[in-house]
Protein backbone atom coordinates (compact mmCIF):
# COMPACT_ATOMS: atom_id res chain seq x y z
CA UNK A 1 0.00 0.00 0.00
CA UNK A 2 1.91 3.44 -0.64
CA UNK A 3 2.57 5.56 2.12
CA UNK A 4 0.37 8.49 2.30
CA UNK A 5 2.43 11.98 1.71
CA UNK A 6 3.98 14.44 3.91
CA UNK A 7 0.83 16.45 3.27
CA UNK A 8 -1.61 13.91 3.82
CA UNK A 9 -3.75 13.09 7.13
CA UNK A 10 -2.99 9.55 8.63
CA UNK A 11 -5.83 7.40 8.07
CA UNK A 12 -6.78 7.32 12.02
CA UNK A 13 -6.93 11.71 11.22
CA UNK A 14 -8.70 11.58 8.12
CA UNK A 15 -11.63 9.24 9.55
CA UNK A 16 -11.80 11.35 12.25
CA UNK A 17 -11.87 14.69 10.29
CA UNK A 18 -14.63 12.42 8.11
CA UNK A 19 -16.92 11.81 11.31
CA UNK A 20 -16.00 15.40 12.90
CA UNK A 21 -17.53 17.14 9.18
CA UNK A 22 -20.48 14.78 8.53
CA UNK A 23 -22.45 11.74 8.87
CA UNK A 24 -20.15 9.17 7.30
CA UNK A 25 -21.61 6.52 5.33
CA UNK A 26 -20.92 2.79 5.12
CA UNK A 27 -21.44 0.01 2.57
CA UNK A 28 -23.98 -2.46 2.33
CA UNK A 29 -24.76 -5.92 2.73
CA UNK A 30 -22.08 -8.47 1.40
CA UNK A 31 -23.45 -11.39 1.06
CA UNK A 32 -27.06 -10.51 -0.43
CA UNK A 33 -24.73 -8.81 -3.32
CA UNK A 34 -22.85 -11.91 -3.60
CA UNK A 35 -26.03 -14.29 -4.16
CA UNK A 36 -26.88 -12.33 -7.04
CA UNK A 37 -24.24 -13.23 -8.80
CA UNK A 38 -25.34 -17.09 -9.08
CA UNK A 39 -22.12 -18.93 -8.07
CA UNK A 40 -21.73 -22.20 -7.94
CA UNK A 41 -19.38 -24.34 -6.73
CA UNK A 42 -16.62 -24.42 -9.29
CA UNK A 43 -16.93 -20.65 -8.50
CA UNK A 44 -15.80 -20.96 -4.66
CA UNK A 45 -12.97 -23.41 -5.99
CA UNK A 46 -11.43 -21.47 -8.90
CA UNK A 47 -9.01 -23.48 -9.87
CA UNK A 48 -6.50 -23.32 -6.90
CA UNK A 49 -8.98 -25.63 -4.76
CA UNK A 50 -10.42 -28.17 -6.76
CA UNK A 51 -9.04 -31.00 -4.78
CA UNK A 52 -10.43 -29.78 -1.81
CA UNK A 53 -11.70 -32.43 0.48
CA UNK A 54 -14.97 -30.67 1.42
CA UNK A 55 -17.58 -28.23 -0.18
CA UNK A 56 -16.90 -24.88 -0.71
CA UNK A 57 -19.77 -22.83 -1.66
CA UNK A 58 -21.34 -20.34 1.31
CA UNK A 59 -17.89 -19.94 2.51
CA UNK A 60 -18.00 -16.25 0.97
CA UNK A 61 -14.97 -15.15 2.38
CA UNK A 62 -12.88 -17.77 0.15
CA UNK A 63 -14.20 -15.57 -3.47
CA UNK A 64 -11.59 -12.91 -2.05
CA UNK A 65 -8.90 -15.60 -3.36
CA UNK A 66 -10.21 -17.38 -6.08
CA UNK A 67 -13.07 -14.99 -7.31
CA UNK A 68 -11.61 -11.58 -6.11
CA UNK A 69 -12.90 -9.76 -9.37
CA UNK A 70 -16.56 -10.68 -7.79
CA UNK A 71 -15.39 -8.87 -4.42
CA UNK A 72 -14.02 -6.40 -5.82
CA UNK A 73 -17.41 -4.99 -7.87
CA UNK A 74 -18.90 -5.25 -5.12
CA UNK A 75 -17.08 -2.73 -3.36
CA UNK A 76 -16.68 -0.03 -6.15
CA UNK A 77 -20.96 -0.76 -6.53
CA UNK A 78 -20.93 0.50 -2.82
CA UNK A 79 -18.41 3.63 -3.45
CA UNK A 80 -19.96 4.79 -6.17
CA UNK A 81 -23.66 4.94 -4.35
CA UNK A 82 -21.82 7.19 -1.90
CA UNK A 83 -20.33 4.54 0.34
CA UNK A 84 -17.11 6.31 2.70
CA UNK A 85 -16.74 3.39 3.95
CA UNK A 86 -16.81 -0.34 2.86
CA UNK A 87 -16.18 -3.23 4.99
CA UNK A 88 -13.57 -5.81 4.37
CA UNK A 89 -14.84 -9.29 2.87
CA UNK A 90 -13.68 -11.31 6.09
CA UNK A 91 -16.69 -11.80 8.20
CA UNK A 92 -15.95 -15.30 8.68
CA UNK A 93 -12.48 -14.80 8.36
CA UNK A 94 -10.80 -16.34 11.88
CA UNK A 95 -9.66 -19.84 12.27
CA UNK A 96 -12.57 -21.05 14.11
CA UNK A 97 -15.31 -19.60 11.24
CA UNK A 98 -13.14 -21.44 8.75
CA UNK A 99 -12.71 -24.84 10.23
CA UNK A 100 -16.07 -25.69 9.24
CA UNK A 101 -14.89 -25.32 5.27
CA UNK A 102 -11.13 -27.43 6.29
CA UNK A 103 -9.52 -23.70 5.30
CA UNK A 104 -8.40 -22.46 8.66
CA UNK A 105 -4.39 -22.29 7.12
CA UNK A 106 -5.89 -19.68 5.13
CA UNK A 107 -6.82 -17.31 7.31
CA UNK A 108 -3.55 -15.08 7.23
CA UNK A 109 -4.51 -15.09 2.98
CA UNK A 110 -7.96 -14.84 2.99
CA UNK A 111 -7.71 -11.18 5.13
CA UNK A 112 -4.87 -9.84 2.78
CA UNK A 113 -6.74 -10.90 -0.28
CA UNK A 114 -9.96 -9.01 1.03
CA UNK A 115 -8.45 -6.03 1.99
CA UNK A 116 -6.18 -6.03 -1.41
CA UNK A 117 -9.52 -5.80 -2.94
CA UNK A 118 -11.25 -3.54 -0.83
CA UNK A 119 -8.23 -1.05 -1.38
CA UNK A 120 -8.43 -1.62 -4.98
CA UNK A 121 -11.64 -0.33 -5.56
CA UNK A 122 -11.09 2.98 -2.77
CA UNK A 123 -8.19 3.79 -4.83
CA UNK A 124 -11.01 3.32 -7.79
CA UNK A 125 -13.11 6.03 -6.00
CA UNK A 126 -10.65 8.30 -5.21
CA UNK A 127 -9.33 8.55 -8.61
CA UNK A 128 -13.12 8.84 -9.94
CA UNK A 129 -13.66 11.42 -7.63
CA UNK A 130 -10.44 13.08 -6.29
CA UNK A 131 -10.15 14.87 -3.12
CA UNK A 132 -12.56 12.70 -1.31
CA UNK A 133 -11.15 10.07 0.51
CA UNK A 134 -12.24 6.38 1.00
CA UNK A 135 -11.71 4.17 3.74
CA UNK A 136 -11.31 0.22 4.07
CA UNK A 137 -12.56 -0.91 7.53
CA UNK A 138 -11.33 -4.55 8.42
CA UNK A 139 -14.58 -6.42 9.15
CA UNK A 140 -14.33 -9.31 12.31
CA UNK A 141 -17.19 -11.24 13.06
CA UNK A 142 -18.84 -13.04 15.80
CA UNK A 143 -17.77 -16.48 15.33
CA UNK A 144 -20.07 -19.55 15.12
CA UNK A 145 -19.39 -20.56 18.51
CA UNK A 146 -19.65 -18.30 21.72
CA UNK A 147 -18.00 -18.23 25.31
CA UNK A 148 -21.07 -17.46 27.35
CA UNK A 149 -23.38 -20.12 25.88
CA UNK A 150 -23.96 -23.85 26.03
CA UNK A 151 -24.38 -25.70 22.93
CA UNK A 152 -25.56 -28.79 24.97
CA UNK A 153 -28.84 -28.30 27.08
CA UNK A 154 -28.32 -30.56 29.24
CA UNK A 155 -24.39 -29.50 30.00
CA UNK A 156 -24.71 -26.15 30.79
CA UNK A 157 -21.37 -25.28 32.08
CA UNK A 158 -19.52 -26.53 28.68
CA UNK A 159 -18.64 -24.64 26.12
CA UNK A 160 -17.56 -25.55 23.00
CA UNK A 161 -14.60 -23.18 22.74
CA UNK A 162 -11.92 -21.53 25.28
CA UNK A 163 -11.02 -17.91 25.68
CA UNK A 164 -7.36 -18.30 24.60
CA UNK A 165 -8.31 -19.87 21.59
CA UNK A 166 -11.10 -17.06 20.53
CA UNK A 167 -8.35 -14.08 21.19
CA UNK A 168 -6.06 -16.47 18.97
CA UNK A 169 -8.26 -16.62 16.23
CA UNK A 170 -8.99 -13.09 16.54
CA UNK A 171 -5.49 -11.68 17.19
CA UNK A 172 -4.32 -13.86 13.74
CA UNK A 173 -7.73 -12.20 11.83
CA UNK A 174 -6.77 -8.69 13.08
CA UNK A 175 -2.75 -9.00 12.71
CA UNK A 176 -3.47 -9.96 9.01
CA UNK A 177 -6.31 -6.73 8.26
CA UNK A 178 -3.61 -4.78 9.92
CA UNK A 179 -0.72 -5.63 7.84
CA UNK A 180 -2.61 -5.67 5.06
CA UNK A 181 -3.72 -1.98 5.15
CA UNK A 182 -6.77 -1.33 6.72
CA UNK A 183 -7.84 1.87 8.20
CA UNK A 184 -10.02 0.76 11.32
CA UNK A 185 -10.86 -2.58 12.57
CA UNK A 186 -14.69 -3.18 13.25
CA UNK A 187 -15.90 -5.66 15.67
CA UNK A 188 -19.26 -6.20 14.13
CA UNK A 189 -22.69 -8.05 14.78
CA UNK A 190 -21.78 -8.81 18.25
CA UNK A 191 -24.23 -11.43 20.08
CA UNK A 192 -22.27 -12.47 22.57
CA UNK A 193 -20.20 -9.54 24.37
CA UNK A 194 -17.69 -12.32 26.18
CA UNK A 195 -16.94 -12.99 22.14
CA UNK A 196 -16.63 -8.84 21.85
CA UNK A 197 -14.20 -8.91 24.53
CA UNK A 198 -12.18 -11.35 23.05
CA UNK A 199 -11.52 -9.54 20.24
CA UNK A 200 -11.06 -6.40 21.81
CA UNK A 201 -8.33 -7.69 24.12
CA UNK A 202 -6.45 -9.02 20.75
CA UNK A 203 -6.61 -5.77 19.41
CA UNK A 204 -4.49 -4.33 22.34
CA UNK A 205 -2.56 -7.39 22.21
CA UNK A 206 -1.40 -6.40 17.91
CA UNK A 207 -1.54 -2.55 19.51
CA UNK A 208 1.18 -3.45 21.53
CA UNK A 209 3.05 -5.75 18.81
CA UNK A 210 3.12 -2.64 16.40
CA UNK A 211 3.52 0.14 18.81
CA UNK A 212 0.19 2.39 17.25
CA UNK A 213 -3.46 1.91 17.64
CA UNK A 214 -6.17 1.67 14.65
CA UNK A 215 -9.20 3.09 15.12
CA UNK A 216 -11.79 0.26 16.46
CA UNK A 217 -15.07 0.25 15.81
CA UNK A 218 -17.54 -2.00 17.79
CA UNK A 219 -21.33 -2.79 16.63
CA UNK A 220 -23.93 -4.48 18.28
CA UNK A 221 -26.69 -6.71 17.62
CA UNK A 222 -30.31 -6.80 19.42
CA UNK A 223 -32.00 -9.50 18.74
CA UNK A 224 -35.43 -9.06 19.22
CA UNK A 225 -38.11 -6.59 20.92
CA UNK A 226 -36.69 -7.55 24.60
CA UNK A 227 -33.81 -5.19 23.37
CA UNK A 228 -31.20 -7.45 25.03
CA UNK A 229 -28.00 -9.20 23.14
CA UNK A 230 -28.53 -12.71 22.61
CA UNK A 231 -26.25 -13.43 25.51
CA UNK A 232 -28.34 -11.33 27.66
CA UNK A 233 -27.45 -7.56 27.94
CA UNK A 234 -29.13 -4.20 27.44
CA UNK A 235 -27.45 -1.89 25.15
CA UNK A 236 -26.69 0.42 28.21
CA UNK A 237 -25.02 -2.61 29.68
CA UNK A 238 -23.55 -3.63 26.38
CA UNK A 239 -21.57 0.02 25.97
CA UNK A 240 -20.12 -0.80 29.78
CA UNK A 241 -18.81 -3.65 29.14
CA UNK A 242 -16.85 -2.38 25.93
CA UNK A 243 -16.06 1.43 26.75
CA UNK A 244 -12.84 0.47 28.48
CA UNK A 245 -11.42 -0.54 24.78
CA UNK A 246 -11.59 3.65 24.19
CA UNK A 247 -13.68 2.78 20.83
CA UNK A 248 -13.59 5.08 18.29
CA UNK A 249 -16.94 4.29 17.50
CA UNK A 250 -20.09 2.28 18.77
CA UNK A 251 -23.33 1.40 17.46
CA UNK A 252 -25.69 -1.11 16.31
CA UNK A 253 -26.90 -3.58 13.47
CA UNK A 254 -28.48 -6.25 12.00
CA UNK A 255 -31.41 -8.72 13.23
CA UNK A 256 -33.58 -5.89 13.19
CA UNK A 257 -34.89 -3.07 10.85
CA UNK A 258 -34.25 0.49 11.39
CA UNK A 259 -37.67 0.94 13.02
CA UNK A 260 -36.97 -1.63 15.30
CA UNK A 261 -33.79 -0.31 16.33
CA UNK A 262 -35.55 3.26 17.02
CA UNK A 263 -35.73 3.25 20.94
CA UNK A 264 -32.09 1.33 21.24
CA UNK A 265 -30.06 3.81 18.96
CA UNK A 266 -31.76 6.87 20.86
CA UNK A 267 -30.41 5.57 24.24
CA UNK A 268 -26.88 4.77 23.07
CA UNK A 269 -26.36 8.07 21.17
CA UNK A 270 -27.54 9.66 25.05
CA UNK A 271 -24.70 7.83 27.01
CA UNK A 272 -21.60 6.77 24.50
CA UNK A 273 -19.04 9.51 24.89
CA UNK A 274 -17.42 8.32 21.32
CA UNK A 275 -19.20 8.13 17.97
CA UNK A 276 -22.27 6.06 17.39
CA UNK A 277 -23.38 4.07 14.22
CA UNK A 278 -26.52 2.39 13.23
CA UNK A 279 -26.31 -0.18 9.58
CA UNK A 280 -29.68 -1.74 10.30
CA UNK A 281 -31.31 -4.68 8.16
CA UNK A 282 -33.28 -4.15 4.76
CA UNK A 283 -35.90 -4.60 7.51
CA UNK A 284 -37.21 -7.97 9.11
CA UNK A 285 -36.32 -11.26 7.17
CA UNK A 286 -40.21 -12.24 5.15
CA UNK A 287 -41.24 -15.94 5.07
CA UNK A 288 -38.60 -16.67 2.44
CA UNK A 289 -35.45 -15.38 4.26
CA UNK A 290 -36.00 -12.30 1.88
CA UNK A 291 -35.59 -8.72 2.96
CA UNK A 292 -38.44 -6.35 2.18
CA UNK A 293 -37.58 -2.51 2.99
CA UNK A 294 -37.27 -0.23 -0.06
CA UNK A 295 -33.96 2.07 -0.14
CA UNK A 296 -36.83 4.93 0.60
CA UNK A 297 -38.15 3.04 3.64
CA UNK A 298 -34.39 2.66 4.94
CA UNK A 299 -33.28 6.21 4.25
CA UNK A 300 -36.56 8.12 5.79
CA UNK A 301 -35.75 5.93 9.30
CA UNK A 302 -32.18 6.28 9.01
CA UNK A 303 -32.85 9.93 8.08
CA UNK A 304 -34.66 10.79 11.25
CA UNK A 305 -32.14 9.26 13.45
CA UNK A 306 -29.64 11.76 11.47
CA UNK A 307 -31.88 14.64 11.94
CA UNK A 308 -32.79 13.77 15.91
CA UNK A 309 -28.59 14.22 16.06
CA UNK A 310 -28.20 10.31 16.89
CA UNK A 311 -25.87 9.25 14.57
CA UNK A 312 -22.18 9.52 13.11
CA UNK A 313 -22.21 6.85 10.57
CA UNK A 314 -25.05 4.88 9.21
CA UNK A 315 -25.26 2.08 6.11
CA UNK A 316 -26.89 -0.98 5.84
CA UNK A 317 -27.16 -4.72 6.88
CA UNK A 318 -28.71 -7.69 5.55
CA UNK A 319 -31.02 -6.97 2.63
CA UNK A 320 -29.55 -3.20 1.72
CA UNK A 321 -27.58 -3.00 -1.44
CA UNK A 322 -26.11 -0.13 -3.73
CA UNK A 323 -29.38 1.25 -4.53
CA UNK A 324 -30.29 1.59 -0.59
CA UNK A 325 -27.28 2.88 0.31
CA UNK A 326 -27.83 5.89 -2.44
CA UNK A 327 -30.92 6.86 -1.15
CA UNK A 328 -29.48 6.65 2.51
CA UNK A 329 -26.62 8.80 1.86
CA UNK A 330 -28.70 11.37 0.15
CA UNK A 331 -30.92 11.01 3.28
CA UNK A 332 -28.65 12.17 5.65
CA UNK A 333 -26.72 14.26 3.69
CA UNK A 334 -28.21 17.75 5.17
CA UNK A 335 -27.82 16.79 8.74
CA UNK A 336 -24.66 17.61 11.03
CA UNK A 337 -23.34 14.50 12.81
CA UNK A 338 -23.97 14.00 16.26
CA UNK A 339 -22.31 15.50 18.79
CA UNK A 340 -20.61 13.39 21.41
CA UNK A 341 -21.94 14.19 24.94
CA UNK A 342 -19.45 14.50 27.96
CA UNK A 343 -20.38 11.48 30.27
CA UNK A 344 -20.50 12.66 34.09
CA UNK A 345 -17.51 11.07 35.90
CA UNK A 346 -18.86 7.58 37.59
CA UNK A 347 -18.17 4.52 38.28
CA UNK A 348 -19.88 2.16 35.49
CA UNK A 349 -20.11 -1.50 35.61
CA UNK A 350 -22.51 -4.38 34.15
CA UNK A 351 -23.76 -7.41 34.23
CA UNK A 352 -27.18 -8.42 31.63
CA UNK A 353 -27.92 -4.94 33.20
CA UNK A 354 -25.99 -1.37 33.64
CA UNK A 355 -25.01 -0.22 37.26
CA UNK A 356 -24.24 3.32 37.27
CA UNK A 357 -22.22 4.76 40.77
CA UNK A 358 -21.81 8.03 40.92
Amino acid sequence: MPMPSSEAPSSSAALEQLFASRIAVLDGAMGTMIQGYGLEEADFRGTRFGDHPKDLKGNNDLLSITRPDVIEEIHSKYFQAGADIVETNTFNSTAISQTDYGTESLVPELNAAAVAAARRAAEKAERAEPGRRRFVAGAIGPLNRTLSMSPDVNRPDYRAVTWDQVVNAYLEQARALAKAGVDALLVETIFDTLNAKAALFATELLFDELGRRLPVMISVTITDASGRTLSGQTIGAFYASVAHARPFSVGINCALGGRQMRPYVEELSAIAGCHTTCYPNAGLPNAFGGYDESPEDMAAILGEFASNGWVNMVGGCCGSTPAHIAAIARAVGAYPPRRRPVPAPAMRLSGLEPLVIA
